[in-house]
């Protein structure tokens, strides 16, 4: 058991009003019974993208003990906020691909003798953006004869990729190899795809433009909360993309995990360089 940042909103402050909705990366808050709720501990990163989008100062960041990926402890806060938020914490499960802790949501249901909602498996609801939804990218074993002179097959195994978006708990994340990727590294590279993506995780990002800071909190979450086998970080050799190696160091020292780390430095014509 340990403890983690999540958010917490005053049901008696909040109004409604749903500007906190489009700013919280993971989707997990939506308008329920006319209050904002927090439908699901699994994705919330803690972060607080959404506290200074909230007019009333309803919501404020609180560390409590919570076990990574169990879905019982989350059933726990869901089931007394009534049959609504149940079922919309089913469909985010839906949404977000995370087909395990959907299960253990329902089997939860079951054992402790509550309706599961009719609507539970109507179609998803909206969830922050479509392309946030959380998905693992699965390739037959043919692959590599999939290849012709024209066209070369993806290697990208899961969705979203863009840092900020992805969350902690996201299943495709356990015991993965992670390339953590400049978004430059792949213009430059035109053999990106099986240099480097084939039989890892991709998480892309830039130093320079996006929030530096945030990017560390992310990933020094991702370390604590998964079995992490290895991380490779790839980054351009201008100056600005230097950045990208210093914070994922920090994101793994800060996890207190002894995670392989391997950087790979390209040239913007994207030969490796390091």
């Amino acid at each position: 058991m340990g403890t983690r940042k999540v958010v917490r909103i005053d049901a008696e402050r909040c109004t409604g009003c749903g500007d906190c909705i489009p700013n919280c990366p993971e989707g997990a808050l939506q308008i329920i019974d006319g209050k904002a709720r927090l439908v699901s501990d699994l994705f919330c990163d803690g972060l607080g993208a959404c506290i200074g989008h909230c007019p009333e100062g309803a919501i404020t960041i609180e560390e409590r003990e919570a076990e990574p990926y169990d879905e019982d402890k989350v059933m726990e806060n869901i089931v007394p906020q009534g049959p609504n938020t149940i079922a919309a914490h089913l469909k985010h499960l839906k949404e977000h691909g995370a087909v395990e802790y959907h299960s253990q949501a329902v089997e939860y249901l079951k054992q402790h003798h509550i309706d599961i909602p009719e609507n539970a498996g109507a179609e998803p609801l909206p969830c922050g953006w479509p392309g946030e939804a959380v998905r693992e990218i699965k390739y037959v074993d043919e692959i590599e004869n999939q290849a012709t002179a024209g066209h070369r097959p993806s290697r990208l195994r899961n969705w979203p990729i863009q840092i900020t978006l992805v969350p902690a708990s996201a299943p495709y994340l356990k015991n993965a190899d992670l390339l953590i990727a400049a978004d430059c590294a792949a213009a430059s590279s035109a053999n990106f795809h099986d240099q480097f993506v084939k039989g890892r995780v991709l998480l892309m990002g830039c130093p320079k433009l996006d929030d530096a800071r945030s990017y560390q909190q992310k990933l020094t979450a991702l370390f604590k909360e998964n079995n992490i086998n290895s991380v490779t970080c790839i980054h351009m050799t201008v100056p600005c993309c230097f950045g990208l190696i210093s914070l994922v160091k920090q994101a793994i020292a800060d996890s207190g995990k002894a995670i392989p780390f391997t950087e790979v430095t390209l040239g913007i014509n994207g030969e490796v360089q390091k």
